[in-house]
């Protein structure tokens, strides 16, 4: 009904807009252009000027802090209902970082990975300005693939600058026509547009549900590809770790299971998970203690728990001499700077213990105890809150649009900076507020060894 209420006026302002009557601040056709293909006029363009401008103060909020436990906002005002913000040249201080990824609080501007970072900067600087292939391999790429594949526990890893580019760059160069890609339906965009763009036939089975991922596997291997019922090149099943927006763990044992009865590939992407997630921190595997082995493609990226950019690759060996030649991300993309390799390699070493102390240790055990404490919490207050109980992604469901800007704004006035979520990254009525918790940074975890 509230979002039924807001349609109705949103055609009644529009009707205004298009007789002058209320200003037009949006993109609009030109008038020469009057007959062709409407370039602004889906209902994502209608949902924007009209429903999303109306909290569009509960997104893009400029910081000036580290993201750690808490951080300072930029203050800024809407004199035209969130058409555009001007800052008043003041920050609000200290405000509980409850929407930020820095999951176990390396993302911070003290400590040993600051301090490796710094001196990395000074004999390396910022940027390599060339790919991989030609003047931009250096060798905290090597140090660092090294380290991620022993982390990971498999024979070798390849690392990109970008995490999204490492799905949507990589997929393509593992399947193509004549392959059958079997995507969750809640799956990251960066996979379903990897999915699109490497040409295969893309079905997507329900979220988390083995019966329904089961029952494709089962027609794909009876059937064949259509119209000739040749066999499937090959079958890649893709599946998240996480669940960014749900706060679910994929089902990871029974997949397992599947893939090896209908001999398929599975691609696993533990963006959220690596790190944050089993009791030495790596991931969805350590957390079912399953054998890396039984991945064929292990993803993930370093933007969460180890408080920097890019992602990576893992797996055989044969398959990453394979993608340093044929992924895009690999041949065309700028390599990682070396500070960001080096906040990694420090990072890394500190989850694994490799730097002589149990900070690591001691903050996965702490992040696991802030997730229980705050999803129970919420649970016990009477809220809806979807995902796994181990996940430290928590949604809790909103559902009315008007509730989506409120609870966003009333949680600043009490200095609790919070994600909110709505169309289209959920579907138009699940709105949700996401909390990630984090691990705030003891003082005494930078003292040193």
């Amino acid at each position: 009904m509230g979002y039924g209420i807001l349609t109705i006026f949103g055609y009644l302002r529009d009707f205004l807009r298009d007789w002058n009557i209320e200003k037009c601040n949006i993109a609009t056709e030109r008038a020469q252009q009057k007959d062709f293909v409407p370039l602004y006029q889906d209902f994502e363009n209608f949902y924007n000027r009209n429903l999303y401008m109306r909290i569009r103060d509960n997104w893009n909020r400029p910081i000036c802090s580290v993201p750690g436990a808490k951080m300072d906002l930029v203050e800024r005002v809407s004199h035209d209902y969130n058409w555009t913000f001007s800052h008043t040249g003041r920050a609000v201080k200290d405000v509980i970082n409850m929407g930020s990824y820095n999951y176990l609080g390396f993302a911070e501007n003290t400590g040993p990975c600051t301090d490796a970072v710094a001196e990395v900067t000074q004999e390396y600087g910022v940027g390599v300005c060339s790919t991989r292939r030609e003047m931009g391999n250096l060798d905290s790429h090597e140090e660092l693939e090294k380290l991620t594949a022993r982390f990971l526990g498999v024979e070798a890893a390849m690392v990109f600058g970008m995490g999204f580019a490492t799905n949507s760059m990589n997929i393509p160069a593992l399947a193509g026509k004549g392959c059958l890609i079997l995507s969750d339906e809640l799956n990251h965009t960066s996979l379903v547009l990897g999915a699109r763009l490497s040409g295969s036939t893309i079905r997507v089975f329900k979220h988390n549900n083995m019966q329904s991922l089961e029952k494709l596997l089962r027609d794909a291997v009876v059937n064949g590809q259509p119209r000739t019922h040749r066999p499937w090149k090959k079958i890649l099943i893709l599946v998240e770790g996480i669940y960014s927006m749900e706060g679910s763990i994929v089902r990871l044992p029974e997949i397992i299971v599947l893939k090896k009865k209908y001999k398929a590939y599975l691609y696993l992407d533990e963006a959220h998970s690596i790190g944050a997630l089993g009791p030495h921190g790596r991931g969805v595997v350590d957390y079912f203690d399953l054998d890396p082995t039984d991945v064929d493609i292990m993803m993930g990226t370093f933007t969460k728990s180890f408080g920097a950019a890019g992602g990576y690759i893992g797996g055989r060996k044969e398959l990453m001499d394979y993608l340093r030649c044929h992924s895009h991300s690999a041949v065309y993309a700028t390599s990682m700077s070396a500070p960001v390799a080096e906040q990694i390699i420090t990072s890394m070493k500190c989850i694994m213990g490799e730097d002589g102390t149990t900070i690591g240790r001691d903050r996965i055990r702490q992040l696991a105890e802030n997730t229980s404490y705050f999803r129970q919490g919420l649970q016990d207050l009477g809220f809806i809150i979807y995902g796994n109980k181990d996940s430290p992604v928590i949604p809790m469901m909103l559902y009315l649009p008007a509730k989506i800007g409120a609870f966003g704004r009333e949680l600043l006035k009490r200095n609790i900076g919070v994600v909110v979520v709505g169309f289209p990254a959920t579907p138009i009525i699940e709105s949700r507020a996401r909390f990630c918790v984090s691990q705030p940074t003891p003082k005494r975890c930078w003292t040193g060894p």
